[in-house]
C-alpha cells in the first residue's frame, strides 16, 4: 500500500496534527470521548477525526466508531472539512458531518482556536447486530461541545441573561449573578458573540453500509429495495410497502430496478460525455487484469502496447471484454448495434447514475458490479478498491496506481465530470423530456425495458 501512499493515492489530504499543543487538544477530546490517550504528536487525521497512526497505535482502527454505528467525531481545525472520511461504515456520514461544519463553521472556526470540539453522531441504534436494525435508523443528530463544555455553559448563561432580563427582582439576586459572572468567564460575553451549533439533525435516506457484507438500502424511492453483496441469509427486512431484497447474483433484479426508478442511463446516451474514450479505458482495464496475471511487463506501456497484449492473450480475455467491444465498435460508427441483456457480464459496465440526490451511491453500487473498472472502483468505492488492491499481483498495482496518479490525481474534478457529469446532483437542471429514439427502443438496454 506504501505506493498508493507516496503517490497520494491513499492516506491525502489528511489534516496534519503538529506539535504538542495541538496533540494535548486531541488527547483531551480522546479521552472525554474513549477514555483512551495517545502519545504521538505527529500524526494525520480525516475529517471525523480518526487518525491511522493512531488506530495503529491502539490496535483499534474502530476507536472513534464503536461497533460501527454511532461515529464519533473529534474537530481541531474547520479544515477538517475537505478531508475523508476513513474505515467508514455508512456512506452518509462524511456528508453529514461536512453539513454539519459548513452549517457551524464560524462558530466552529473560533471554539476550535481554544480548544477542540469532541462529538458524535447520534441515532436510535447502538449496535447493528441483526439486519433489520439498519431500518430503525432514520435520523441523525450531531451532538457536539468542547471538551470544557464551552456550548453548553454559553447555553446556561443564555438562560439566565433571559431569567435576568424578565425577573423584576434579579438585580437582588447575588447566586443568579455569581453563577452569570463565572460562566461568563469561560465563555465571553454571549450576547455579542453567541455560541450556538445549530443544524444537528439530518434525515439518512438511500444509504450504503459495510455491515453483514456490504448492503445497499433505497427506501426512498418509487420502488424500494434492499441490495445485498452478500449471499448469507438476512432474514426479514422491513424494506417497505412494494419492496424487495436482491442479491448481488440477481442481475436482472438489479437492473429492473435501477430502470423502474430511474436511477441509471447508458453512458452511450448520457449527455456531455466521450463514450468512446470511456468505454476504450474499460477495455484497457481489463487487458491489464490478464496481462498482469500472466506476469507480463506493464512498465511504460501505451495503448498500442495493450492492444498487442490483447491480441496475445485474446483466449484469456473475459466476455466483459468481448462485448464491450462490440459496443465500442459501434459507438465508432464501424460496428453493428450490439444487444446487451442484464444477465451479460458487460451490462452494468454500460452504465452510470442519472443526475439526481443519489448519483454517488448508484455509481457506488455499479462499481461493485463492475469490478474491473478500477477507475470507478478507486472513485467511488475507495474501501473496497483498497481491499482488492492488496490482492492484485505487483504489475498491475504498479500499472493502476501510475495510472491514477498520473490520469485522475492531477485534475480530480476533470475526471469526474468526464465520467459522471459535474455540479451537485439535486441542484442541477433537470434533463429535457425528448422523443424516444432508436437508441432507446432497440438498444442494449430493451432487454430490460420488455420486463416491465
Amino acid at each position: 500500500m506504501m505506493r498508493l501512499i507516496e503517490k497520494g493515492l491513499m492516506y491525502g489530504n489528511l489534516f496534519h496534527v503538529n506539535g504538542q499543543a495541538m496533540a494535548d487538544r486531541y488527547n483531551r477530546a480522546l479521552k472525554h470521548l474513549t477514555g483512551k490517550e495517545t502519545a504521538l504528536t505527529d500524526f494525520h487525521v480525516d475529517i471525523s477525526g480518526y487518525a491511522p497512526e493512531v488506530g495503529e497505535e491502539l490496535g483499534d482502527h474502530l476507536y472513534l466508531n464503536p461497533k460501527g454505528c454511532n461515529r464519533q467525531f473529534i474537530l481541531l481545525s474547520t479544515e477538517q472539512k475537505t478531508a475523508p472520511l476513513l474505515e467508514a461504515k455508512f456512506s452518509t456520514s462524511r456528508g453529514i458531518l461536512r453539513q454539519f461544519i459548513d452549517a457551524n463553521e464560524a462558530q466552529l472556526f473560533a471554539l476550535t482556536a481554544r480548544d477542540a470540539v469532541a462529538g458524535e453522531l447520534v441515532n436510535s441504534v447502538y449496535s447493528v447486530t441483526k439486519p433489520a436494525h439498519l431500518f430503525d435508523i432514520r435520523k441523525i443528530r450531531v451532538e457536539a461541545d468542547t471538551t470544557s463544555g464551552v456550548v453548553a455553559d454559553a447555553g446556561k448563561l443564555d438562560g439566565m441573561i433571559a431569567e435576568f432580563r424578565e425577573r423584576d427582582d434579579a438585580w437582588w439576586d447575588d447566586v443568579l449573578i455569581a453563577d452569570m459572572i463565572t460562566l461568563a468567564h469561560k465563555t465571553g460575553d454571549v450576547t455579542r458573540v453567541p455560541i450556538k451549533l445549530g443544524h444537528a439533525e439530518y434525515e439518512q435516506g438511500n444509504f450504503w453500509t459495510a455491515h453483514f457484507g456490504g448492503l445497499y438500502a433505497f427506501r426512498d424511492v418509487e420502488k424500494p429495495a434492499v441490495i445485498s453483496m452478500s449471499e448469507d441469509d438476512l432474514g426479514n427486512l422491513p424494506v417497505g410497502k412494494g419492496g424487495a431484497a436482491i442479491g448481488a447474483s440477481e442481475r436482472t433484479k438489479i437492473a429492473k430496478f435501477l430502470e423502474d426508478n430511474d436511477l441509471v442511463e447508458p453512458i452511450v446516451k448520457a449527455r456531455g460525455v466521450d463514450a468512446v474514450a470511456i468505454l476504450r479505458q474499460k477495455l484497457d482495464f481489463i487487458v491489464v487484469d490478464v496481462a498482469a496475471t500472466m506476469e507480463a511487463d506493464l512498465s511504460q506501456v501505451r495503448r498500442t502496447d495493450l492492444r498487442s497484449l490483447a491480441r496475445r492473450y485474446s483466449d484469456l480475455l473475459p466476455p466483459e471484454f468481448h462485448t464491450l467491444g462490440k459496443l465500442l465498435r459501434w459507438a465508432e460508427g464501424g460496428g453493428a448495434w450490439p444487444r446487451i441483456s442484464s444477465n451479460d457480464p458487460a451490462y452494468f459496465y454500460t452504465l452510470r447514475a442519472k443526475p439526481h440526490q443519489d448519483r454517488d451511491l448508484v455509481n457506488m453500487l455499479l462499481s461493485e458490479l463492475s469490478l474491473l473498472d478500477v477507475r470507478q472502483l478507486f472513485i467511488c468505492h475507495k474501501e473496497l478498491f483498497y481491499a482488492r488492491y492488496r490482492s492484485w499481483p505487483d504489475q498491475k498495482k504498479a500499472f493502476v496506481a501510475d495510472f491514477l496518479a498520473r490520469e485522475y490525481q492531477v485534475d480530480k474534478a476533470g475526471a469526474r465530470e468526464a465520467l459522471f457529469g459535474s455540479g451537485d446532483a439535486p441542484m442541477e437542471e433537470p434533463p429535457q423530456s425528448a422523443p424516444r429514439d432508436v437508441v432507446e427502443v432497440v438498444g442494449p438496454w430493451g432487454a430490460v425495458r420488455r420486463t416491465r
